[in-house]
């Protein structure tokens, strides 16, 4: 992907009493927008930013430096309607107190990890337990999604660009190597969400990446997702016990309520699955690391579609399960089953299943993954 820094024109405007930057880019056959304005402080005085982007057709994304985490997401229905399809609050206040990783990058290590445990190179290491005390999740305490990164607003042949870099410290949640990492958000003019992300250690250390984006096709404020037509591009899937760690089998999906191979009503069968879908799935990939078709929703009564790509070997199916309706979010209060979540990775626990695809990254290695969500209408 060819990128080139945003250089053209650079307005200071006001926007609710704050100063913000609106960059205007004209490439003679379409204008593309990035905005940048202060989102809020975090507990330790350093400012977030958020940042806008639209593309040729209007679609519309917003995204803060902290955690990464993409804030609106405005597609259009059937009828050319725009709407905010995804999870999440007006303020960084609200993402710091009280967040279930609403858009968010997760990483470290992106699911869970038993007993906050993994042993490399014939060395244990020990994580945080921040779930229930029992697992590692997401990244620990001070994940990938409680940090600022370091934006860059850019312009690429596609569309509007988001480069963000981080640094992760020798030992950051317990994990050996410092890490550099960027992620860079694209918001084609093909109605796609394209997400890269990039990672080098100068350790080995273990890596799994992704955005956990909150998504409700009708509308972030339009109820629950049961009637949501799920595809899965996958014939099996890795089974848990009762924490949620996978049991290291990988199972068929022929004859459960995980058989999502055809298109199937998220509520069809969630009566069927204790607790609700929060489940990894081994991808069909015609080889290893090509980006491919992992996942398609379709919402019937705004005619959107979501159609999910990636290099990973697996993905998340969540169904929303720990929704309880304690997040008030963007005018609306959310409750169980109010969005589901599609986070391409690699398996969960990895680090602890030698037979599932490996998670380490060595130094003079480059950590690669790629996710596009491409939206459309029928």
């Amino acid at each position: 992907m060819k990128l080139k820094y945003l250089v053209t024109l650079a307005v200071i405007v006001t926007v609710a009493g704050v100063n913000a930057a609106i960059v205007t880019t004209v490439k003679g056959r379409e204008k593309m927008d990035i905005k940048k304005e202060v989102f809020g402080t975090t507990k330790d005085g350093q400012e977030a930013d958020l940042y806008t982007l639209r593309n040729a057709n209007g679609l519309t994304i917003k995204i803060t430096n902290y955690g990464g985490i993409v804030t609106e997401l405005h597609v259009p229905d059937r009828d050319g309607n725009l709407d905010d399809i995804v999870l999440g609050y007006k303020s960084l206040d609200k993402y710091i107190a009280n967040s279930p990783y609403f858009g968010a990058i997760v990483g470290r290590y992106a699911n869970r990890i038993a007993d906050g445990k993994f042993t490399l190179g014939g060395k244990e290491y020990t994580l945080a337990k921040n779930e229930k005390g029992i697992n590692h999740l997401h990244g620990g305490t001070k994940g990938f999604d409680k940090v600022l990164w370091e934006a860059e607003p850019m312009e690429t042949d596609e569309g509007p660009a988001l480069k963000l870099s981080y640094t992760s410290a020798d030992g950051e949640e317990g994990y050996p190597g410092q890490l550099n990492c960027t992620v860079i958000y694209t918001l084609t003019n093909n109605n796609e969400l394209k997400i890269n992300y990039e990672a080098k250690t100068d350790k080995a250390t273990v890596l799994n990446i992704t955005h956990h984006g909150y998504f409700n096709l009708a509308g972030q404020s339009s109820g629950d997702i049961l009637s949501h037509k799920l595809m899965l591009n996958a014939d099996f899937y890795t089974p848990v016990d009762k924490n949620l760690i996978p049991t290291g089998e990988i199972k068929s999906v022929s004859g459960t309520p995980l058989d999502f191979r055809k298109p199937t009503a998220i509520g069809a069968r969630i009566d069927q699955v204790k607790g609700g879908y929060d489940h990894n799935f081994v991808l069909n990939k015609p080889e290893r690391g090509a980006l491919s078709l992992a996942a398609e929703v379709y919402e019937k009564g705004s005619g959107r579609m979501m159609q999910v790509f990636t290099t990973e070997p697996g993905i998340q199916f969540y169904s929303g399960n720990f929704l309880n309706g304690s997040n008030k979010g963007k005018g609306t209060v959310y409750n169980k089953h109010w969005a589901f979540a599609l986070e391409t990775q690699h398996f969960p626990d990895s680090p602890n299943k030698p037979h599932f695809p490996s998670v380490v990254l060595k130094p003079g290695e480059k950590y690669e993954h790629t996710a596009v969500l491409k939206f459309s209408t029928k």
